[in-house]
């Protein structure tokens, strides 16, 4: 496990917990914080990842963002499958050679995506579906652990990820706009995608509200559904086969709640399984690679309209 911050912690913890692995050692260059988690999981701590190159089949990587591409690289480069917590790096050129080394050196690299694992959007994903609308709403309070990043690559990049994925058409156009709020980069943004199959997605993620809100609603041919990300929440709403009054369909309602799913258990199983038994990524690196590339698309349509915005402001 490279890296023990908030993120970190819990994978080693995780990894600590399957039967499929052995948790091998953490590595943080704070010395403090790769001992308290090394106790906690029962193995070795390290402040220099380079000294598990050759002692290890696989790692998870929880640095920050800005140090993503060169710690996959060197395990890559050994031949160390690797799960990278998103995004996948800081440029799609970066995204795009890892992708390149994983393929050359034959080995897993799967993006955490985490809401993909998510057991209500799990079970929308299982369903044959094509979105005509998706609206998402992905709104936190302000946190000033995540701020190396601005709100696209922090919190939307997750909707655009699962809209992709749900969507599989390419981009047509993309129309974004946002602004800073407490932090130095971009604390609020909303972005309209239009895909060349017809499907349009409007995205809004703020790290800047009162309440916690991370719910996404899906219109599809004679269905509406809407994914409860936060108290992992499912409603699905379809046209019957009856009538509710003369000439008029019934609408069947369909809820589910997930209570006791562990969204980071199932991701870090799947990877293991993915190294031990070759079976299919959920989240590979191309995947991070597509969504990495449109956030950054918006991020930037985003900085431009706050720039905007600045100037109108100041004049």
């Amino acid at each position: 496990m490279i890296g023990t911050g908030h993120i970190g912690r819990f994978h080693a913890q995780k990894y600590a917990g399957l039967a499929e692995a052995a948790l091998v050692a953490v590595a943080d260059l704070n010395p403090e914080a790769a001992a308290r988690v090394a106790a906690e999981c029962g193995c070795h701590a390290e402040t220099d990842y380079r000294k598990l190159l050759g002692n290890v089949d696989a790692v998870s990587i929880a640095v920050p963002t800005t140090r993503h591409f060169e710690v996959a690289r060197a395990f890559l480069e050994a031949g160390v499958h690797a799960l990278i917590e998103k995004p996948i790096t800081s440029t799609v050129d970066e995204a795009r050679i890892l992708n390149s080394i994983a393929a050359d050196k034959g080995v897993v690299l799967q993006v955490g995506h985490l809401e993909r694992f998510n057991a209500a959007l799990v079970e929308v994903s299982g369903r044959e579906l094509v979105p005509l609308f998706i609206e998402s709403h992905r709104l936190a309070p302000f946190r000033p652990r995540a701020t190396d990043v601005d709100v696209v690559l922090d919190l939307m990049i997750h909707d655009i990820d699962i809209v992709l994925d749900l969507v599989r058409s390419p981009i047509s156009s993309i129309v974004a706009s946002g602004a800073r709020v407490l932090s130095g980069t971009i604390d609020i943004a909303n972005a309209r995608i239009e895909f060349e199959n017809g499907s349009v997605c409007n995205l809004t993620a703020s790290r800047v509200s009162a309440k916690t809100e991370r719910k996404m609603r899906i219109f599809a041919d004679e269905a509406y559904i809407v994914v409860d990300f936060h108290n992992r929440g499912l409603r699905v709403h379809r046209l019957g086969t009856r009538e509710a009054f003369p000439g008029i369909p019934e609408i069947t309602n369909d809820e589910r709640r997930f209570d006791q799913h562990d969204a980071l258990r199932d991701q870090i199983a799947a990877f293991v399984d993915a190294v031990r038994n070759g079976s299919g990524v959920k989240v590979c690196g191309s995947q991070g690679q597509q969504a990495l590339e449109a956030a950054l698309q918006i991020a930037e349509l985003v900085r431009r309209s706050a720039l905007r915005l600045g100037r109108a402001t100041r004049s």
